[in-house]
């Protein structure tokens, strides 16, 4: 099982359904990073918890619904009274999300020190990523839960930078080289590192991150597919081209829930597992989650793919 920690929330896309300029119609989905994430690592069948903060409101009690639906396991949710975090999403010409976040106050940042789960032995790695690495006081409580776990389970980190629920670039850049010293593998997108180190080439940082821990750094480059950085090289792959793009919405987190659900099955899921892959395996990740986010690009908002439909589209 892993335990992804963070945020979970709708969000809303709006509607340009009516002719009257006064009136504007939204449909809100359930999302956040982590949540897809969970929710993602489950749809590909392997057992996934959530630790983050959910409201006692209406939305959170939605939130928690689909996590139970999805079969998720809650039980280290931290529920409160604060509100649900609501993310308003814009999509331009090529279906690119920009995102703006009604969060400050609101459940997913209160999770504290005293919420830090007990963990047993099914809980094999923890996920961290998105923006509940900056805000308070969650981030405190996220980091010291990797540092605790760092040396029995896999750690994985996706930065994921949104600058809107933070957009001090020099504190993101902080937190997130603050969880890469406890993370055995970490994916980030071409805008991530671009964000965090302006002017740098994203293999050089991707490289940089490597060590005796981190083994192995995805960095995804949109339409252009993706890449790994780890002990027998750097190499990309193609983005698959085989489906049409209606958003990329959910893209990033469906990559990053296949890699996480190809380790499991490896029996890779540990800091051992990672440090041993081979190239071969590494390659075979590398393909599966381009294929993964393929199909979640195809779709309207974060609907991340079954494993029987990944199945169904033949052999890599």
């Amino acid at each position: 099982m892993y335990l992804v920690c963070g945020e979970a929330l709708f969000d809303v896309f709006s509607q340009a359904t009516s002719s009257r300029s006064g009136e504007l119609g939204f449909t809100a989905i359930a999302g956040g990073s982590p949540f897809n994430v969970a929710v993602g690592l489950r749809r590909l069948g392997v057992e996934a918890a959530l630790f983050g903060g959910l409201s006692s409101d209406y939305l959170g009690a939605r939130l928690r619904r689909v996590l139970e639906e999805e079969q998720v396991d809650c039980r280290h949710v931290v529920t409160s009274d604060a509100p649900t975090t609501l993310a308003m999403v814009g999509l331009d010409a090529s279906g690119s999300a920009q995102y703006q976040f009604r969060g400050e106050g609101c459940a997913d940042r209160q999770v504290r020190l005293e919420h830090l789960p007990v963990l047993g032995d099914s809980v094999r790695g923890l996920h961290v990523g998105s923006y509940t690495l900056v805000v308070t006081p969650v981030a405190e409580t996220l980091l010291a839960l990797v540092q605790r776990e760092r040396e029995r389970r896999l750690i994985s980190l996706d930065p994921n930078v949104r600058l809107n629920p933070q957009p001090d670039v020099a504190l993101w850049r902080r937190q997130v080289e603050a969880f890469a010293g406890h993370a055995h593998l970490i994916k980030a997108s071409e805008e991530d590192l671009a964000l965090l180190y302006p002017g740098r080439d994203a293999g050089d940082v991707a490289r940089g991150w490597l060590n005796e821990r981190c083994r192995l750094v995805f960095v995804t480059h949109g339409a252009e597919g993706a890449s790994v950085h780890c002990a027998h090289g750097s190499w990309q792959r193609p983005a698959d081209a085989s489906l049409p793009v209606r958003d990329t919405v959910g893209a990033g987190d469906t990559f990053q829930a296949a890699v996480l659900a190809c380790l499991a099955r490896l029996g890779a899921d540990s800091p051992a597992g990672v440090a041993g892959l081979g190239r071969g395996s590494i390659d075979a990740m590398l393909s599966y989650a381009i294929r993964a986010a393929a199909v979640t690009c195809s779709r309207v908002g974060p609907d991340l793919p079954f494993e029987r439909e990944l199945q169904a589209m033949g052999p890599l």
